[in-house]
């Protein structure tokens, strides 16, 4: 398929979202028709204004032409702010929309997509790219029919004066055309690869700026420069050939505007010998050809908006048309009792050869802490991301009181399991928004507090300006480490959910603020099935079950006594961080 028909689908699918917004673009194409009509109208009154003012110097039309033109422009200016406001609601309004779906989608795509796209890269796709499209769907369509109108209007003029001379210059339209097309087919080769340029800008500032601490400390500074200078070189040059593209464009439109305006002057100059033409009618088609040029200088100019409108579009599709995450189950769920069974249960990154998960099976039940250890890339995070269906088991089955997780509706599902790990998500709010969070917002101030007492965090938060309603600021930076993952245990809390997964969540806390977090876990486990990857094994002495893993497979379970009496990995690793501790 060529380049050409591939861009009409999604020109096509691109007036959909345009259709809500058809009153108001009907009310840009009522004013794109008088600004049109006056513009023809201003280049008609040419003639007379010519004829009766310099030719046969007619007194008694002086009074009146001025008026007329002071009202054509007028009437033009109203049109052109109807038109350009009406424009720029729909065009606004399309990447307003855009962005809403784009981030609803997001929301719905399963976990390994978050695994294989970056997340500046869908940033870019939320901003830039949402932006684009609108131009491709609306900025781009004003300046088409605007000029486009313009075009018409002035060959009607010019028609209206001498047919043979209109008809002699369109000659040249074939050429002009074939103009068009060629630097539409460049825009599209290029565009694409522009906006993945420009993603890929945004994901190198992202990892340098966001990790700055570790490419001073390691003296990085060149490294990161050279990464982001070579990405940058690579961007520009993509740049240069589009200004190359649209500069070419414009000068053969302008050479063709001059061919068109020499077979003016060689045809008007025979039809004026032949005395079918005045001196006021050559100045009309003059004028109308002059106004021509321009707009098809735009119409040529436009091909970069558009084509690159068309490549955000079809990266905005690719996530679009993504499958959701799998949510076919139909069976209720109020509130589950929380045994969570796991049979024979394998798990596979794409493109992995060897499983990440192989034959895991065991159970847990409420009142109980599983906790699971292993070495580094063991797949302790995989087993528990499979128990909400971040992802789900290439074999094997996990039940949840008896059933397949997959017979229920995944909010069910998840309203079913509190989530506590080591990278706390708060947003810049207040500490109520950040504890009563989602659907959580419900809670009355009483559980509130309750759950921020149970949390150990109502010794800070009381401290704080306005209580729980003081702000923590963007990703909790006005708190520490410690007092992130306390209100991360008080959101817990409150969600009362029957299953609690802990993901190293005294990982990276010093001993006081590990006390503090580790009480107030001591509120949220019990009556509950918990489960805990953990780091320090100090922290899960009195767990009721201990599952090392070890490339992907359970090769030890028992209790930490058990385990060390076996003199198994689970006693070398405890040995290893006891001398670290030492």
């Amino acid at each position: 398929m060529s380049e050409s028909r591939s861009a009409w689908p999604t020109y096509r699918r691109l007036v959909r979202f345009v259709r809500p917004y058809r009153p108001v673009l009907l009310a840009a194409l009522a004013g794109m028709l008088v600004e049109a009509g006056a513009a023809g109208a201003f280049t008609y009154m040419m003639s007379p204004i010519v004829n009766e003012t310099f030719v046969t110097m007619g007194a008694r039309v002086n009074w009146w032409l001025p008026l007329v033109i002071v009202g054509i422009f007028v009437a033009r200016g109203i049109a052109g702010y109807v038109t350009d406001v009406s424009m720029a609601r729909a065009g606004r309004g399309i990447a307003r929309d855009l962005r809403i779906m784009t981030l609803a989608k997001y929301l719905r795509l399963p976990g390994l997509r978050f695994d294989t796209e970056p997340v500046p890269s869908m940033l870019t796709r939320l901003g830039s790219d949402s932006d684009q499209v609108a131009q491709a769907a609306i900025d781009a369509a004003k300046v088409m029919l605007q000029q486009s109108m313009q075009v018409v209007a002035m060959l009607a003029v010019m028609l209206w004066y001498s047919w043979r001379v209109t008809i002699a210059i369109l000659l040249l339209a074939p050429l002009l055309a074939w103009t068009m097309d060629t630097v539409g087919k460049r825009y599209r080769r290029i565009g694409h690869r522009i906006q993945e340029s420009a993603a890929q800008l945004l994901l190198l500032a992202d990892q340098s700026l966001s990790n700055q601490q570790e490419v001073k400390v390691y003296g990085a500074q060149a490294v990161e420069l050279d990464r982001y200078g070579e990405q940058a070189n690579i961007h520009y040059r993509l740049s240069l050939k589009v200004e190359a593209t649209r500069s070419i464009s414009s000068a053969l439109v302008q050479l063709m505007g001059a061919i068109g305006l020499a077979a003016l002057l060689f045809f008007a100059g025979r039809e004026a010998v032949h005395g079918r033409l005045s001196a006021g009618d050559f100045v009309a088609l003059m004028t109308s050809m002059l106004a021509i040029i321009p707009a098809l200088k735009q119409l040529t100019n436009v091909q970069g908006m558009l084509q690159r409108g068309v490549a955000s579009a079809d990266r905005l599709f690719e996530v679009l048309d993504a499958p959701d995450e799998a949510d076919t189950g139909a069976r209720p769920l109020v509130r589950a009792r929380g045994v969570l069974e796991f049979r024979d249960v394998a798990a596979r990154y794409p493109g992995q050869s060897e499983p990440a998960l192989s034959g895991i099976s065991f159970d847990a039940v409420p009142g109980t802490v599983t906790a699971i250890v292993g070495r580094s890339g063991s797949g302790k995070s995989t087993l528990i991301k499979l128990i909400p269906r971040f992802y789900d088991p290439e074999a094997g089955m996990i039940l949840l009181d008896g059933h397949p997780l997959q017979e229920y509706r995944l909010a069910d599902l998840r309203r079913q399991i509190a989530l506590v790990g080591q990278q706390v998500m708060l947003f810049d709010g207040s500490v109520a928004a950040n504890v009563a969070y989602g659907e959580l917002g419900q809670a009355t101030s009483a559980e509130l507090d309750a759950a921020i007492r149970g949390a150990n965090a109502a010794e800070f938060v009381e401290r704080m300006p306005d209580g729980s309603q003081s702000s923590i600021g963007i990703r909790g930076g006005r708190l520490s480490g410690g007092q992130r993952q306390r209100l991360a245990i008080a959101r817990a809390l409150l969600k009362d959910a029957p299953v609690l997964i802990l993901d190293e969540a005294t990982a990276a806390l010093d001993a006081e603020s590990e006390r503090l977090v580790q009480d107030a876990l001591e509120h949220l486990m019990p009556h509950r099935t918990t489960l805990v990857i953990a780091h320090r094994l100090s922290t899960i002495e009195h767990a009721d079950q201990v599952l090392v893993l070890d490339q992907g497979c359970i090769v030890e379970r028992g209790t930490h006594a058990e385990l060390l009496a076996r003199d198994g990995l689970y006693a070398r690793l405890h040995r290893m961080q006891f001398r670290e501790a030492g």
